[in-house]
């Protein structure tokens, strides 16, 4: 793990940490920051590589959730409508309480590496 201070002039804790959170864009705004200031430090790059893919991952299975969502309207289905319901209860579920995790971890100054995205975001971090 790399001590000190982050470019942005936080603790690398504090950096890792605001890297994960999912509110009004702050985690994706600061990993791009990060990654493009901070060529030095591999734990803030890690936790910003990490927080964009997991955003990514998130973006990608909205848009699967907008599209069902649009065919139970198209379809005027309670079936789908419901199905649309529960996956958009599985996002909002599933990504804060992901990115509470991560914030955790990364705030305690361990590296979790979640399976894919973290093998790659550790790749990404020490290129």
């Amino acid at each position: 793990m790399s001590g000190g201070k982050s470019a942005l002039g936080l603790d690398v804790n504090v950096a890792s940490l605001l890297a994960y959170i999912p509110i009004c864009l702050v985690g994706l705004i600061v990993s791009i920051i990060i990654i493009v200031t901070d060529k030095t430090n591999r734990t803030a790059r890690f936790h910003a590589f990490q927080s964009l893919l997991v955003h990514a991952v998130f973006i990608v299975f909205y848009v699967v959730v907008m599209v069902v969502a649009g065919m139970s309207v198209a379809t005027n289905s309670t079936m789908l409508g419901l199905l649309t319901t529960l996956l958009y209860i599985v996002w909002i579920v599933g990504l804060l309480g992901i990115c509470i995790f991560l914030a955790v971890k990364a705030y305690s100054g361990s590296i979790f590496k979640l399976p894919v995205i973290g093998d790659m975001a550790e790749k990404w971090a020490n290129s």
